[in-house]
């Protein structure tokens, strides 16, 4: 598998690049990606999941525009921080994405990620219809910049 640690990920992105996030739905994949000073994170549109080839290939030409050298990807670890099968499909997903791409991958500790963003889109009031659009994207942004705050700390 093309995993990295956190360590590894910040001497990679020391001099150029971007970093993408991505949450796995079952319908749909929630992508951001990083400004270029690894500072903030911009939720992009969300690939709907069809075949996981077509999906692939889809992440990897809107990675390559955007520059990407780093993928962090959401770990659905279980509250007692044991992995089920959510997080047995994420690693599934890296193996089999690593056969389209060299873009390596970092697994971030998403538990309660989806909850966080729930609550700050009905805080701002956001119908139900606008965060189900949106909450695969907000929450990889959210996934991300948690990345990226850690990242501040390293370089």
């Amino acid at each position: 598998m093309a995993l990295i640690t956190i360590q590894e990920l910040a001497l990679l992105t020391k001099d150029s690049g971007t970093i993408a996030g991505f949450d796995l739905g079952t319908k749909t994949i929630g992508v951001a990606v990083s400004d270029a000073g690894l500072v903030l994170a911009h939720p992009r549109q969300v690939v709907r999941r069809t075949k996981f080839s077509i999906d692939a290939q889809e992440l990897v030409m809107r990675l390559a525009l955007e520059n990407v050298v780093a993928i962090v990807i959401g770990y659905p670890l279980n509250m007692d921080g044991s992995e089920g099968p959510r997080a047995q499909s994420v690693k599934a997903f890296v193996r089999n994405f690593e056969k389209f791409s060299p873009i390596p991958f970092v697994l971030w500790d998403e538990r309660l990620s989806t909850v966080a963003v729930t609550r700050s889109m009905i805080a701002l009031d956001v119908s139900r219809a606008k965060r189900a659009e949106k909450i695969d994207s907000a929450a990889a942004a959210f996934i991300l910049q948690g990345v990226l705050d850690r990242l501040q700390q390293l370089h």
